[in-house]
């Protein structure tokens, strides 16, 4: 599939993706669309839960500001029909045999052709406005948010510290939590700067609202032409310092970075190129000036780092990331 192909792809599923779900209890992806005059209180009370179960089912970082399209997974009555097993309703529905048998008093995997079960959505492991995700669940958490910011690009970042000495496999809110401090006791920002950090374990962890223009990643310095800039963009740490002879990037982290650049191109309608995948590197921090390979003369960081994908300039992003991004939105299309 060419580019004009994956555009031309990914604009019909965006049209899909904002078609009005029917009512949840018949849907078999288990969504509700959210309507005006909604509060997660009511919607909650409609499908038997409550507010703070649908907070975590659906990763809500602020869950008292429901916009109108957005999605939400709730749980659902569902009956039983031949060939179903707990696992294949599990995996339909965004749920675990653990937690459908938990919720119907189930005390063997052995379901029956007309049984009606009640299907509850696993929830996510939240810290505040932090969640935690793996590539499956940020897939599904993406697709069902309503960006209400005109997204034209985003930008790659590596941490460089933390890098991975510093993760231990669990601490993700607690580096988090330090990125934070840093950023709004030290930068004088209002939040952390970046919408989405991948670790090396190949998970995911929200940071800013999606909604919310990143801070200070274009331009570092300079205050006054970064607002602008920033207005279309979202930013991503990847945690680990990847110029040349320091952190060897895994390979689930690996996967988990190109995964994401895939899901944003389908989500926002981006083809991969320079102007839509941008790295750290090509801006010069005191002027925002996006100067790509031309930094002579110019403060540039070497983020994302000069071993990231073969190296942070334009040729390297052509030759050894952009194409795989793009292989990657095929593989990820095919699927839905």
């Amino acid at each position: 599939m060419n580019k004009k192909g994956i555009s031309i792809v990914s604009l019909v599923l965006m049209m899909f993706l904002n078609i009005s779900p029917a009512l949840a209890a018949n849907n078999p992806r288990n969504t509700y669309e959210v309507k005006s005059g909604d509060t997660l209180w009511k919607i909650a009370s409609t499908y038997g839960t409550t507010a703070t179960d649908l907070k975590l089912i659906n990763g809500l970082q602020q869950p008292d500001l429901l916009l109108v399209g957005q999605k939400l997974r709730v749980p659902i009555m569902y009956e039983v029909v031949a060939g179903d097993t707990l696992w294949k309703l599990s995996q339909a529905f965004n749920s675990s045999v653990s937690l459908i048998k938990s919720a119907n008093g189930l005390t063997s995997n052995v379901i029956y052709v007309g049984q009606k079960l009640k299907i509850i959505p696993t929830k996510l492991t939240m810290s505040g406005q932090f969640v935690l995700m793996t590539r499956e669940q940020f897939r599904d958490w993406l697709f069902n948010q309503k960006i209400t910011r005109k997204i034209t690009f985003f930008q790659e970042h590596h941490t460089y510290s933390p890098s991975y000495k510093n993760f231990n496999g669990s601490n993700y809110f607690t580096l988090m939590n330090a990125m934070k401090d840093y950023h709004v006791n030290e930068m004088g920002w209002s939040d952390i700067s970046q919408q989405l950090t991948t670790f090396p374990d190949g998970t995911v962890v929200l940071g800013r609202p999606f909604n919310t223009p990143p801070q200070g990643s274009f331009g570092l310095t300079n205050k006054s032409v970064t607002p602008s800039i920033e207005a279309n963009a979202l930013a991503i740490e990847n945690v680990g310092n990847f110029d040349v002879g320091n952190d060897q990037m895994t390979a689930e982290q690996r996967e988990t970075i190109i995964t994401v650049a895939a899901l944003f191109c389908i989500k926002f309608g981006l083809t991969p190129s320079v102007d839509s995948i941008t790295y750290h590197h090509w801006w010069d921090m005191n002027t925002g000036e996006r100067v790509l390979d031309n930094n002579k003369g110019h403060a540039v960081k070497t983020c994302p780092g000069t071993g990231f994908f073969g190296g942070n300039s334009t040729t390297d992003a052509k030759n050894n990331f952009y194409p795989l991004v793009r292989k990657k939105m095929q593989e990820i299309l095919v699927t839905m």
